[in-house]
């Protein structure tokens, strides 16, 4: 089947970013000119999908009124003639479709994806979390959407982290496969461990945000037992997913930021803006005078 949807879980509450999302969601914070979440709907729409679900929480409509129709400020910038900016701001809301899902309580990641289940069906979608920003010109969910229509099967991207930051992500362990299309960088996993200690972590193979999964995952989720808070952990249900069909691991191309970090926040702001043709000469020449 196609993927014909993309999930984006944006309920979190962005406690690491206080006080800059005490009254703004955190995937509203720019990196440049572009609010982060708009970073992941513009590689759900590069890479074919038509629709976007949202799910969302309190203090979230800033998301909704960004990728809806600003009739107002359409019509000042028409009159002041401000055509190329026009046409910037109407391609926001004509990127796809939206929908979206309200989680009532933040309870981990699964239960947010368990969330959208009636809007999805039982297809199979597209996972992306908006704090992963990963800059590739083909985009990093096309690369898997590939191994999907090869596959059939869910598909989780990875990428290879120093082992002493294994503790920070879910890490995979798996078996090469021998395709010569993805030589060296698609893995059939066997298992999957939440923030292990760097001495017992299968390998320093680190799941990120993108998640192509089938509708199985749904199953597995509502079967999960919470953990501690009360959440649902994703890692929790595709290791039941594991027991049941084939999950791959995808190494990905292109670089990925770590927005949900102050640090990789501002990375990603420095050489995103670096590789702009409209600011990266002059950004360049001014990094280049400071005094380090």
């Amino acid at each position: 089947m196609k993927i014909r949807k993309a999930v984006l879980p944006v309920a979190g509450l962005g406690t690491r970013f206080l006080p800059a999302t005490k009254a703004q969601p955190k995937e509203m914070l720019p990196i440049v000119d572009k609010p982060l979440v708009q970073y992941a709907v513009e590689e759900v729409s590069a890479s074919g999908i038509p629709m976007v679900i949202f799910v969302t929480g309190r203090g979230k409509t800033a998301i909704e009124n960004h990728f809806d129709v600003s009739a107002e400020l359409e019509q000042e910038l028409a009159e002041k003639g401000k055509q190329e900016l026009l046409e910037r701001i109407r391609s926001i809301s004509g990127l796809m479709r939206f929908a979206y899902v309200r989680q009532q309580t933040p309870r981990g990641l699964g239960h947010a994806i368990l969330t959208a289940r009636d809007v999805v069906d039982e297809e199979p979608f597209a996972v992306l979390l908006s704090d992963d920003v990963v800059a590739n010109p083909v985009p990093c969910l096309k690369q898997m959407l590939a191994v999907f229509e090869r596959y059939g099967r869910s598909v989780v991207a990875i990428e290879r982290v120093a082992r002493k930051a294994v503790g920070s992500y879910g890490i995979i362990r798996g078996r090469l496969m021998p395709d010569e299309e993805w030589q060296g960088r698609l893995f059939r996993i066997d298992d999957m461990v939440e923030k292990p200690a760097p001495s017992e972590a299968p390998s320093n193979l680190a799941v990120i945000g993108r998640y192509i999964l089938t509708p199985a995952i749904f199953q597995e989720l509502a079967a999960t037992t919470p953990g501690s808070g009360g959440e649902i952990q994703l890692t929790d249900g595709l290791r039941r997913l594991l027991t049941k069909e084939p999950i791959y691991g995808y190494l990905f191309e292109g670089n990925r930021y770590d927005a949900g970090d102050k640090l990789g926040f501002l990375q990603a702001t420095v050489e995103l803006a670096l590789n702009r043709p409209d600011l990266g000469k002059e950004f360049r020449k001014y990094l280049k005078s400071l005094r380090l």
